[in-house]
């Protein structure tokens, strides 16, 4: 197992190079750069930049230079923990993201939290009672889930949280306790606002969770291996609980490590809808100015979650299903 994790860590760093070389050249793909919608947007405001000074700030910043020597300015301070330098907010791009990527972080916890807490046991339920009135409204509960956008529940729940019950439902803190020292007020206040933006992302994955959940729950139940801990006389709840719900939650655990990447892209949308820090505003605002170093950092730490998460993912297979050995 410990060779096996080191091999996938080892492969991990080659791959990072080949994502961080495509998505380098993706955010270079538009014409321009961050100086040429820096004058756009100032020749709209009614002010301007001559295309002299913006030479002169292209040959300062890099930006005239081949694509391959940008790549390899960029790429080269990974070692030392220096992910570019952000030419729209005048700093290095991780003092900027940092604090963005660590509540991200967090609230994709939440909101995997969220969908295990709710998909399995909802999942076992329906599995075990086929078609009764509780699967069907269940079922119909997870389509109305799928089909329904994580912004709109956003706004919905600005409307209940902001207009009816009259509470603050912008923002990661209330403006009371925003700059001041930690407190217990302070901690549950941060909670209270971190719970429903957690639980809007981790709805629709909820609702596919526990399809896939009954669906893998019906099949192990069907299994020879089910019928004959019945027959020796093993209690129905440790049939289903021991035998069946380990084996039925393998594709669950499968499909979890794949929901990382939607969970931080849906963050975008939820995180603009709701002003909470995630790093999705600060994405979308570098793509739509080229701030390339930056936009390219996300997609590098977005890459590497998703690879920690299948690592992840693959461990907790073994763990579950006896079955799986790694070497």
């Amino acid at each position: 197992m410990i060779a096996f994790i080191v091999r996938r860590l080892l492969a991990m760093i080659p791959m990072l190079i080949a994502i961080s070389f495509i998505s380098f050249a993706i955010i270079q793909l538009p014409p321009g750069d961050y100086l040429s919608t820096l004058q756009a947007v100032q020749g709209t405001s009614g002010g301007g930049m001559s295309n002299e000074q913006a030479q002169l700030l292209r040959e300062r910043y890099g930006l005239d230079e081949s694509f391959l020597t940008q790549y390899w300015k960029w790429v080269k301070g990974f070692p030392k923990g220096d992910l570019g330098y952000s030419y729209e907010w005048t700093s290095s791009v991780w003092p900027l993201i940092k604090d963005r990527i660590w509540y991200t972080l967090l609230l994709g916890a939440c909101s995997i939290l969220v969908m295990v807490v709710l998909s399995v046991p909802i999942g076992i339920y329906s599995a075990t009672h086929q078609y009764s009135v509780g699967d069907t409204l269940m079922s119909i509960i997870a389509f109305l889930g799928l089909s329904v956008p994580g912004f709109l529940l956003a706004l919905i729940w600005l409307y209940i949280g902001g207009v009816l019950l009259n509470l603050d439902v912008l923002g990661a803190q209330s403006k009371e306790y925003i700059n001041t020292a930690f407190s217990w007020g302070k901690a549950w206040d941060y909670f209270l606002h971190l719970w429903p933006p957690a639980i809007i992302l981790g709805l629709a994955s909820t609702a596919q969770l526990m399809r896939i959940m009954r669906n893998g729950m019906l099949d192990e139940m069907n299994k020879q291996y089910i019928t004959t801990a019945r027959a020796k006389g093993l209690k129905e709840r440790k049939v289903i609980n021991k035998y069946a719900v380990r084996s039925a939650l393998n594709p669950v655990v499968s499909v979890l490590a794949m929901e990382v990447p939607k969970i931080i892209s849906s963050s975008i949308l939820i995180g603009v809808v709701m002003s909470v820090p995630t790093t999705g505003p600060l994405f979308l605002r570098s793509l739509q100015s080229q701030d390339m170093y930056v936009a390219g950092a996300f997609l590098l730490i977005m890459s590497l979650m998703l690879l920690v998460s299948n690592l992840i993912a693959d461990l907790l297979l073994a763990w579950l299903d006896p079955r799986i050995v790694y070497t």
